[in-house]
């Protein structure tokens, strides 16, 4: 009897020629307010700059890296403020941050002496030292250059570099201010070329503030798109047919991206979300709680609190527990778990996208999250874009200005006012804690404008009028009302607003011969407020005002 021949294995399914792969466009915005102090030997505040430096933008850049080494397709899209920008160029800020760096190091060999007869600390400690030292020879190995090094990722294609207003201002408050938006609107441009060698064709509009009555400045600014709050548009009209999926063109011809709600829950949520998992690194208990005040005094920045020292020993745990110490390994498998849940979710999303049309979800987040807020978020993110490579038949990584070349036509619909603040408009930044910034700022904006186009062919006055720009930009800073409305450096935050109000001021008064010159003077604030070489003053010009004098 011949034996019987096995069944043939069937035909693998071939994939859908005409099937769209979705996308997923990850944003990470990453800025932070203009902190510079020459006038001080140590400033505490500037620290918020160098433990970004370490715990977010090095970890961040060293991810990408490691996709150029691994050939991995991830892509990004990351806005870099104006003013975070300026700070990562200063010279006087990277030597500061050198000897930040060092002391952290310092402060991490220390540990691991203090350690050795405690394994289970000790393993801990030797993986803060590890760390710190992997920092400091990425750092060195991009000659203290981060923006070069991420403009190289850029021309790369890993990333595609947004910008955002020059100080992170609330664009809606200045819609009767055209002089005022225009100069946020315009020295962003010219910092980011200066930058990064090319005009920004996307925006980031900051805290996703939006009302219609901007977009003839952003058009004007040379941006042909921008991203949304979630409501922003989903309260469009007419209603847009893919919901968030998919962006649409305003009636003055720019594209409007939304923001998923889906994955911001998972990620950033207090309940629920992924750094709230018990093997992750506790944020809220540092070395800085616990160390005896001697021991710590070299590390706090000359001041006499308990600065955080990013060395956190602990892990979540879980509420109302204990803390347990931290251990790496079981954090790093975490991270890919989450990952893989985040990747299967994203794809979930799409059962509901019209068939055979182009969709992606848009996940923007605050740089800041990934590697300070939630320490391992830069893993997290390595986890989904090496995830995603594994199975791009499902899914794939996408920029939004890349997404957009994809497109044939968006559907014409007229987003909603809002933003991403709590309660979805300007509530939080016109708050009765701060609402009085508003009349000292609208004040200044309309001297701006009038003094605008008085500079001539005087060297002193022109220097006179940019930096009173750089003034009045510095005010304007969303920061400032967000930080006295939260109670987070409240006070510095007022110091820092009234000071911007009041050295403007001066310069106005002497642009108008209420004051004598005082070269001096002008010469303080250009050293101190440096920012914006490229600034122009008759950005700010009403073309319908007569120059005063």
């Amino acid at each position: 009897m011949s034996p019987v021949a096995p069944p043939l294995p069937a035909p693998a399914p071939q994939p859908d020629p005409h099937r769209v792969v979705p996308a997923l466009a990850l944003v990470l915005h990453a800025h932070l307010p203009f902190v510079r102090h020459p006038e001080h030997p140590e400033f505490l505040e500037e620290r918020w700059l160098f433990e970004a430096i370490i715990e977010c933008y090095l970890p961040l850049l060293q991810m990408l890296d490691g996709w150029a080494r691994d050939a991995v397709p991830g892509r990004l899209t990351l806005t870099v403020s104006p003013t975070l920008a300026a700070m990562l160029a200063d010279p006087f800020l990277r030597d500061r941050f050198d000897a930040h760096l060092g002391r952290m190091r310092d402060l991490a060999r220390q540990e691991e002496q203090r350690h050795l007869f405690q394994p289970a600390w000790l393993d801990v400690a030797r993986f803060h030292r590890d760390r710190l030292n992997r920092i400091h020879a990425t750092w060195q190995s991009i000659r203290r250059d981060l923006l070069g090094a991420w403009r190289g990722h850029a021309e790369a294609g890993r990333i595609e570099i947004l910008a955002c207003a020059a100080t992170h201002a609330l664009l809606p408050l200045l819609t009767e201010l055209p002089g005022a938006l225009r100069g946020q609107l315009l020295t962003a441009v010219a910092e980011h070329r200066r930058h990064f060698g090319s005009d920004p064709r996307g925006i980031w509009l900051p805290e996703c503030a939006y009302t219609p009555a901007i977009e003839p400045a952003l058009h004007q600014a040379g941006f042909r798109w921008f991203v949304l709050e979630t409501h922003g548009l989903l309260l469009a009209r007419p209603d847009p047919p893919q919901g968030v999926l998919s962006p649409v063109l305003t009636p003055k011809g720019l594209a409007a991206f939304a923001r998923d709600p889906a994955s911001a829950r998972q990620v950033w949520s207090r309940h629920g979300g992924y750094p709230g998992d018990p093997r992750y690194r506790e944020f809220h208990r540092d070395l800085a709680d616990d160390a005896e005040w001697g021991y710590l005094a070299p590390f706090t920045a000359g001041t006499d609190v308990r600065v955080p020292t990013g060395i956190r020993y602990h892990r979540v745990t879980g509420p109302d527990l204990p803390k347990e110490l931290y251990q790496p390994g079981a954090a790093l498998a975490a991270t890919r778990e989450h990952a893989a849940h985040f990747i299967a979710e994203r794809i979930r999303q799409f059962d509901h996208a019209t068939p055979g049309q182009p969709a992606v979800l848009v996940t923007p987040y605050d740089a800041e999250l990934f590697g300070h807020w939630w320490f391992e978020g830069p893993d997290f993110l390595d986890a989904v874009a090496r995830g995603i490579a594994a199975d791009s038949a499902a899914i794939r990584m996408t920029t939004l200005g890349d997404h957009l070349k994809s497109l044939p036509a968006l559907p014409v619909c007229t987003p909603a006012d809002s933003t991403w603040g709590e309660g979805g408009h300007l509530a939080v930044w016109l708050d009765d804690s701060n609402a009085w910034m508003q009349r000292p700022l609208r004040r200044m904006a309309v001297q701006m404008a009038r003094f605008a186009l008085t500079g001539g062919d005087d060297p002193l006055r022109q220097r006179a009028l940019r930096q009173a720009a750089r003034e009045l930009l510095l005010a304007q800073a969303s920061d400032w009302p967000f930080l006295i409305r939260m109670g987070t450096a409240r006070d510095y935050a007022r110091k820092r607003f009234h000071q911007h109000v009041a050295d403007f001021d001066r310069l106005i008064a002497q642009l108008s011969g209420r004051e004598p010159w005082d070269p001096s003077f002008l010469a303080t604030l250009e050293s101190r407020d440096n920012l914006f070489p490229s600034i122009e003053p008759t950005w700010w010009s009403n073309p319908t005002e007569a120059p005063e004098r």
